[in-house]
């Protein structure tokens, strides 16, 4: 089938070698600008979707996809409210929970903390602290040992270790003749973890349930019940569908909205560097411009001539559109290739950068992921050559009509 002959000559113009080698060094530029735009676009993207997979991973590590609380903060007969919400197919597992604050004393030391009553194993069903413990272990945390592990920054705030006392002040006294007087009771550490947050790092104490239901004097009551699922992204319809399914008054929450600030930071930050890096592909797409403007001065008596030889304004436009088209895909190529090629390297090529100027982007002292994490998205990458590509095309319809609206007699007339 034979091609359209404004495809042929556009081809062709492309391919030539011109008299003017300066519009052949700006195509070259503009060529490598949109290159070097798309696979920036590309790797920035894929570095904020990896931050994002991180932070979602730690946090979940501690936090539900799923929580039910009891509406004055005590949900009784929570076995059959769990027994109900595990009737849902998407649930995988639930563990009961009673949350509380509490003060810890060591020496002269104090820090305020959230304490939360656990089953160990129970609890590792649905969060992963086993792989956050820097030194011994949930299961420790036996009834009636009165153990507590603590988190990182705050067992480094009281100066304690595995092994040490402290002294847990619950804010609920006991009531004697001399006034309220503070419940105290002494745990020993029975681990310490690290998930890298400091909300939970500097302020989370894990005890033992049946001990926190002494200490707060809940009798066989919890504070609620964590539930994880199969897919945490629908975390909030499984929300609405398990409400409909538990008899009793409680509060339903997912993890979207007990850190939905968070998140929506981080989504917002990925967007404006999203618009950002886009301004970059579109100055680098608007550089065809000026190719195409001085090519079409360039080619002024071979338009002519076309246009002597019957080709309408619009075969015109056609052919340097194609010649336009053909640059802006040859760099949106080579972009592709290059963005999603370090994308998937970056794990390589940040450290082999760093041996090579001998620093440390993300110091472990100062940043808590201290590891450039990368996660591609085929969808991100489609819309970055999507939007390049339109911008690319764009840039070449004003020089395009410009051709079109050359007068064969006044071109020719000093050839």
């Amino acid at each position: 089938m034979a091609l359209p002959y404004e495809l042929l000559i556009g081809l062709r113009y492309t391919r030539a070698k011109r008299r003017n080698h300066f519009i052949s060094f700006i195509s070259l530029i503009s060529m490598l600008g949109i290159a070097l735009g798309v696979a920036a676009l590309i790797v920035v993207l894929s570095v904020m979707n990896g931050f994002q997979t991180e932070l979602r991973t730690r946090i979940l590590g501690v936090a539900s996809h799923i929580q039910i609380t009891g509406v004055a903060g005590e949900l009784p007969n929570w076995q059959e409210v769990a027994r109900q919400a595990s009737q849902h197919k998407e649930v995988r597992a639930f563990a009961p929970f009673v949350q509380s604050q509490a003060m810890f004393a060591v020496d002269n030391g104090v820090r305020g903390s959230i304490v939360r009553g656990i089953v160990p194993d129970l609890e590792e069903s649905v969060a992963d602290f086993k792989k956050t413990m820097k030194s011994g272990s949930l299961e420790a945390l036996t009834p009636g040992s009165f153990g507590v592990v603590l988190g990182a920054d705050l067992a480094r705030a009281l100066r304690v270790f595995v092994g040490d006392k402290v002294t847990l002040i619950a804010p609920q006294g006991t009531v004697t003749p001399a006034g309220v007087v503070p419940r105290l009771k002494s745990f020993t550490v029975a681990g310490i973890f690290e998930v890298g947050m400091y909300e939970y790092d500097n302020g989370l104490a894990l005890i033992n349930l049946e001990d926190a239901q002494k200490l707060y004097r809940l009798d066989d009551q919890v504070s609620g019940v964590r539930l994880k699922i199969d897919d945490l992204f629908e975390a909030p319809r499984v929300t609405r569908e398990i409400s409909r399914m538990i008899s009793a008054d409680a509060y339903l929450y997912d993890w979207t909205k007990s850190h939905a600030n968070f998140f929506r930071a981080v989504q917002i930050e990925k967007t404006m560097m999203f618009i950002i890096l886009s301004l970059i592909v579109a100055v680098a797409a608007f550089n065809l411009v000026s190719t195409l403007v001085m090519a079409v001065t360039d080619k002024q008596a071979d338009i002519a001539i076309l246009r002597t030889l019957g080709a309408r304004p619009g075969s015109i436009m056609a052919l340097f559109v194609v010649q336009g088209a053909v640059v802006g895909c040859i760099g949106l190529g080579l972009g592709v290739v290059g963005g999603v090629a370090l994308a998937l390297n970056i794990d390589v090529v940040v450290p082999a950068i760093e041996r090579l100027l001998g620093v440390h982007f993300l110091s472990k002292e100062v940043y808590y992921i201290s590891e450039l994490p990368s996660e591609l998205q085929w969808k991100d990458v489609w819309g970055v050559t999507g939007i390049a590509f339109a911008l690319a095309l764009l840039a070449t319809l004003y020089p395009s009509w410009r051709a079109s609206r050359v007068n064969p007699a006044e071109a020719l007339r000093y050839e």
